[in-house]
């Protein structure tokens, strides 16, 4: 996931919709070193993910859960910061010894960690977590080291989807129970939306700040193709290719043939959910989770709103999930796996999540993060049903069918080859003349050099 993204909302809004917490913070000082029990045999780490005092309910419900942890582990104690790792001052903090015990990171993230030795082999503690071999395999091979060792856990993912408004395609003779299942039918159906008039858009697109990088790559995925592809132990560009083209010339054509795009482009997340906060959007790529963030900003309801599975074949996925300092000791470590677990993979506390969470009206039952094998995800499911306080038949579109789609991950040095993209998606969507075949030749050569960095 990008991290100019505002899929990150998901971290205060979406997890603590499907019950998992997973909240959001920056650091405040401090310092993480290898040293293991102070005299009186307690452990502290410091952690990042503490909401902050913006967020008031979920910053609460952090503090609630500090508290509950500490007494459960009376050796341990929490010293939370607000933040996540931030590549930019990453190292920096690791050498000032101010990095966390325990650190946030995406899923584009652990690779490059594991291989510059930026964070804790943790394979040797991890006998003892409970549901471990519940997890997901997929999610945990994200923070597996080409040694095979494990250098984190996972506890969030998303995948991208079609958020829509059911108002408009009711209004345009839709049937909002069945969303597009192919980009045919998006166009089509952002055809008939946009002829309503009155400044309404049928479909809309990212195309700033890595953002439209993001989104050309999962439409690249959902055509059937690659952004990169490892050929002989070495990374190469996949860009210029059929699936590239295609998703480009359909953007082109909805935005220059059918005027189905609106006349103005360079957009980012916020200018998109506007629109749709707005009642004037149709549809635009996104998770499930940008709907609540979409019904507080601007004040709507969430019967206005669906989610349908991406059309085609695949669709990006990503996630998140915590690491560990380099110089951390093992006692350090095993009091942080006793943390995340407590925290964000206990499957035991989902009914005392939900329970707390709708008393503080957050929704629950929006279809996010699905870390578990399919025996514990069932369970973990019907206790959402059972507290759900959104209109989940109106995500069910996304539901029946995200899980036939092929998940795909971000591409190594996602962030670079997005900035890359970002240009051509600019190009498409502001010159009617824009020579596609040029653009992904020129692009692809930029994204080899890139790759030529990944070992």
């Amino acid at each position: 996931m990008t991290r100019t993204s505002g899929t990150r909302s998901r971290r205060h809004a979406g997890i603590a919709l499907a019950g998992v917490m997973a909240l959001g913070l920056t650091a405040c000082g401090g310092s993480s070193t290898g040293e293991g029990e102070g005299a009186d045999g307690v452990v502290t780490i410091t952690v990042n993910d503490m909401p902050p005092k913006t967020q008031p309910v979920d910053r609460k419900i952090f503090e609630e859960d500090v508290k509950a942890f500490e007494k459960a582990n009376p050796k341990i104690k929490i010293d939370p910061r607000e933040g996540q790792m931030d590549p930019k001052t990453f190292a920096a903090k690791l050498a000032g010894g101010q990095l966390e015990d325990v650190y946030y990171v995406y899923f584009t993230d652990p690779a490059g960690l594991i291989e510059r030795r930026q964070g804790a082999d943790i394979t040797p503690y991890m006998k003892d977590i409970p549901y471990l071999d519940k997890i997901r395999p997929e999610f945990l091979d994200v923070f597996k080291g080409k040694d095979g060792k494990i250098y984190g856990l996972p506890n969030g993912q998303y995948s991208l989807g079609l958020v829509y408004n059911r108002d408009l395609f009711a209004k345009a003779g839709l049937d909002p129970d069945k969303p597009p299942t192919t980009w045919d039918e998006v166009r089509s159906a952002a055809k008939k939306i946009s002829a309503l008039g009155d400044g309404t858009t049928g479909y809309a697109e990212y195309s700033k700040n890595n953002q439209g990088g993001w989104h050309l790559t999962s439409w690249i995925y959902s055509m059937g193709g690659d952004v990169a592809v490892k050929d002989g132990g070495k990374w190469k560009s996949a860009i210029d290719s059929d699936a590239a083209r295609n998703s480009l010339r359909m953007l082109h054509d909805m935005r220059w043939t059918d005027n189905s795009m609106g006349s103005r482009q360079l957009l980012e997340i916020p200018d998109v959910q506007k629109m749709m906060g707005a009642g004037k959007l149709g549809m635009y790529m996104a998770g499930p989770d940008n709907v609540p963030t979409i019904v507080k900003q601007f004040e709507r309801a969430c019967k206005e709103y669906g989610v349908a599975a991406l059309p085609g074949q695949a669709t990006l996925g990503g996630g998140n999930g915590f690491m560990f300092n380099p110089k951390a000791s093992p006692e350090k470590i095993k009091a942080g796996l006793k943390w995340l677990q407590f925290k964000y993979l206990n499957p035991d506390r989902t009914e005392f999540n939900d329970k707390r969470i709708a008393s503080n009206d957050v929704p629950i039952g929006l279809p996010l993060d699905r870390l578990y094998t399919d025996d514990v995800q069932a369970k973990v499911d019907a206790v959402h049903a059972k507290y759900a306080n959104v209109p989940t038949e109106n995500f069910r579109p996304f539901v029946e069918r995200n899980g036939t789609l092929e998940q795909k991950v971000e591409p190594p040095n996602a962030q670079q080859i997005y900035t890359v993209l970002d240009g051509v998606m600019q190009s498409v969507l502001t010159k009617k003349d824009a020579d596609i075949d040029q653009l992904l030749a020129d692009a692809s050569k930029k994204v080899d050099a890139l790759l030529a960095t990944v070992k």
